[in-house]
């Protein structure tokens, strides 16, 4: 008996738990075509806002490769290299909501049984921009999306009312999300940012205002390398860079530990883990944290622009997974190392068993052992 796959995340059916990310890979309904036909349970458009977006002359994504037995680390493809992050400075989509319009619709008549989920993105600080939020929601589930993602994680947008700047302030977390939640009539998804001190805070920020899941982590602030040659920045134009965000399988381990902060805090809580994914393997690591669903874009990138062969991949790892444990669902093994997750303190010493951590009394703030 082969396994089902199946998941209900949010009140919605998945044939399966993966998905393509808001990033280029579903920068068009064409390639959101392709990726349904390729075998993905649900895609999350590139996001969508009303704001005029014109991105940086030039390439937009590049891809960091390390030597294989070297220490040489540069965005210059080469032989005998691995890739161990994508670096790229693309703003959200430079296509109007009008052009997504009728392209939305397209799309979900062609798969009703597939799961689109549209990122959306406006500003903050003003009732104009709450209500271009809510002119946003509107329009896309008019459209037949299945579920909405507020993007509040960018972490390069051009403006400073937007993007990973809301995912950093709690209040405005919650109040964009429940301005949102007061005309939305699908789920509400926020994906935040990992560029902050306490990532709990933003993400009960959310579920306050009414979020139904939390999608993390988007991509780490970083800048790309210098050449030693040229001194230049690997990737600039004339010259000048500015922050970009760092992907692929280099924040794997990253974004485990945010979403973990996050699923030990709020285990009834629904979380789409994003992050270093390129096979099954990674995709569990989320699972087994709490997440219910797993989204994919570095990894995409590199296969023919959508992952036709990733999410080959995926699934089949996932059903011998299921099959050889014997588990009948996601469900069966969804966040069973979640509580594993605990304070340094906690972890056993040495033949010492009464550790007070790194105090030689009880210290206000220190669990006591329970190891």
């Amino acid at each position: 008996m082969s396994a089902d796959l199946s998941t209900r995340f949010t009140g919605i059916r998945f044939e399966n738990p993966f998905m393509l990310a808001s990033a280029p890979p579903t920068e068009s309904d064409a390639n959101i075509m392709r990726a349904f036909e390729a075998g993905w349970g649900g895609v999350v458009t590139k996001t969508i806002g009303l704001h005029p977006v014109m991105n940086v002359k030039g390439p937009k994504t590049k891809f960091l490769r390390a030597d294989n037995g070297g220490v040489r680390l540069s965005m210059a493809k080469r032989a005998e290299s691995t890739l161990v992050a994508s670096w790229n400075w693309e703003l959200i989509s430079d296509k109007p909501l009008d052009w997504w319009i009728g392209k939305l619709a397209r799309v979900k008549q062609a798969h009703p049984a597939k799961i689109l989920v549209a990122s959306i993105m406006a500003g903050s600080g003003n009732d104009k921009e709450l209500h271009n939020w809510q002119t946003l929601t509107k329009a896309v589930q008019d459209e037949g999306c299945d579920a909405i993602e507020l993007n509040f994680s960018c972490p390069h947008m051009d403006r400073v009312d937007m993007g990973s700047n809301v995912g950093k302030d709690k209040v405005l977390c919650s109040v964009v999300t429940q301005a949102v939640k007061e005309v939305a009539k699908v789920p509400v998804w926020v994906k935040l940012t990992p560029a902050t001190a306490n990532i709990v805070e933003e993400a009960k920020a959310c579920f306050l205002g009414g979020a139904d899941a939390v999608s993390s982590s988007n991509t780490f602030p970083s800048l790309p390398v210098i050449d030693p040659v040229t001194l230049d920045f690997e990737m600039n134009v004339e010259g000048y860079v500015s922050p970009g965000g760092l992907g692929g399988p280099a924040i794997l381990p990253l974004s485990l530990a945010k979403m973990a902060q996050m699923t030990k805090a709020f285990p009834d809580g629904e979380f789409s883990g994003i992050g270093g994914v390129s096979n099954f393997d990674h995709a569990l690591c989320y699972m087994l944290l709490g997440c219910g669903t797993v989204q994919v874009c570095t990894a995409a990138m590199l296969d023919h622009a959508i992952g036709p062969n990733v999410i080959k991949t995926l699934t089949a790892g996932m059903s011998e997974f299921m099959e050889k444990r014997e588990f009948a669902s996601l469900s069966d093994f969804r966040g069973i190392r979640r509580d594993h997750v605990v304070a340094h303190s906690q972890i056993k010493r040495p033949e010492q068993l009464d550790y007070k951590g790194g105090y030689s009394e009880e210290h206000e703030g220190y669990a006591a052992s329970t190891v």
